[in-house]
């Protein structure tokens, strides 16, 4: 039996995989293609973790998007340039660089044509998908990444690597909608709902763009870092109906980061009229949405994916000028593997809920050290 198109590639790699959907990763050895002549080969030195990756090595969004394995997750990705194609024009060896969500497009639709590779009907996402090779795309828990240079982001030098590559998903998740919707002008009044991961940037982008700036969270122990961390303007406990009732109709817009079910109507009373409620959160369940509040405030409820390439570049300028980066503190890579996503069956329900919030509410780095393909992990901490 001859070898596969996989196997016969050049570049050997290393990485972390889920061989099914019980959520034990394990050491992983693989190819990569050789660089093509529009290509971009890069060492990679971290790589997040974000809360997406547990629903996909889980196979958690089967009815929507159903995984297949072997699955090397990780889209946050940023490391140092190690070779170039012979037609590559914006990266040479040596420069910072990194990889989001995306390492595909059609470049013909009208999305691709107007900057929006992200939602392009044809888009080859960073793990999970087959490239136009047919092999398979495997993300960032690795040591080494080939991707086209259109959707390769250079790093500035004043951004720090570690905390800047969880800007490739959860960064720029929040920053476009708020440049999307008109939620970026000084003086308005915004609100971020859930401070973890997405919440704790959607806080500090906006405020970098003189944004006025409330978070709603369901736990009161936030409200210190918010403030005083953050430097969020007011904060609101969504279970406290007092609070909730003194803010109804002062919001311009809403960023929801939370991707576990809850209610959006105490959301949607807090918006002005003419506000908008952002969805850039997964729940696995649908949320119910009530129409009168709508109707009555001519309010909207939109959501939001990552942005296109020129946004996502637009955006690590920004916050390279802004000195925004992600919270984070180092973990073992053995610890995440084996503490926060293998969990026996008669553990699932109590373990899942804490691993949940671990995942959701901290971003993890993965970080290659050595020379001998060790792994350990950055986390965020809010």
């Amino acid at each position: 039996m001859g070898e596969s198109t996989e196997q016969m590639l050049p570049k050997k790699a290393f990485g972390w995989a889920a061989r099914d959907s019980s959520g034990v990763l394990s050491s992983f050895t693989f190819c990569r293609r050789a660089t093509g002549e529009k290509d971009v080969t890069f060492k990679v030195l971290y790589c997040g973790i974000c809360h997406s990756d547990l629903h996909f090595i889980k196979n958690e969004w089967e009815k929507d998007w159903a995984s297949s394995y072997p699955l090397v997750p990780g889209h946050e990705i940023v490391g140092v340039v190690t070779e170039v194609g012979s037609k590559v024009e914006k990266f040479k060896v040596g420069d910072r660089v990194g990889v989001g969500c995306l390492v595909g497009s059609c470049h013909s639709c009208d999305n691709c044509a107007n900057n929006l590779e992200s939602y392009c009907p044809k888009m080859v996402v960073t793990y999970g998908s087959i490239y136009y090779d047919g092999t398979a795309t495997y993300g960032g828990y690795s040591d080494i990444m080939v991707a086209n240079e259109h959707f390769v982001v250079g790093i500035p030098d004043n951004l720090p690597l570690d905390g800047g590559a969880p800007l490739l998903c959860a960064g720029i998740t929040v920053y476009s909608p708020l440049r999307y919707f008109g939620l970026d002008k000084p003086g308005m009044h915004v609100g971020v709902v859930g401070l973890g991961g997405l919440g704790h940037l959607a806080v500090k982008f906006a405020k970098a763009m003189g944004v006025k700036v409330t978070v709603i969270s369901t736990s009161p122990n936030k409200k210190k870092e918010a403030i005083e961390h953050l430097g969020a303007d007011s904060f609101l406990v969504s279970r406290n109906q007092d609070e909730l009732q003194a803010a109804m109709g002062t919001l311009d817009g809403i960023i929801d980061t939370v991707s576990a079910s809850h209610p959006l109507l105490p959301l949607i009373g807090l918006l002005k009229t003419n506000g908008k409620l952002v969805l850039v959160g997964a729940p696995d369940k649908p949320p119910e949405l009530p129409i009168f509040p709508l109707l009555g405030g001519r309010k909207t409820v939109a959501g939001s994916a990552a942005g296109g390439m020129k946004e996502t570049q637009e955006m690590i300028n920004f916050a390279a000028k802004h000195n925004i980066t992600a919270d984070i503190e180092i973990s073992s890579q053995s610890a995440a593997t084996d503490d926060r996503l293998r969990k026996s069956d008669d553990q699932r329900q109590k373990s899942d809920q804490r691993l949940l919030k671990s995942m959701a509410e901290q971003r993890r780095l993965m970080i290659d050290e050595t020379e001998t393909e060790q792994l350990q992990l950055m986390i965020d901490e809010f």
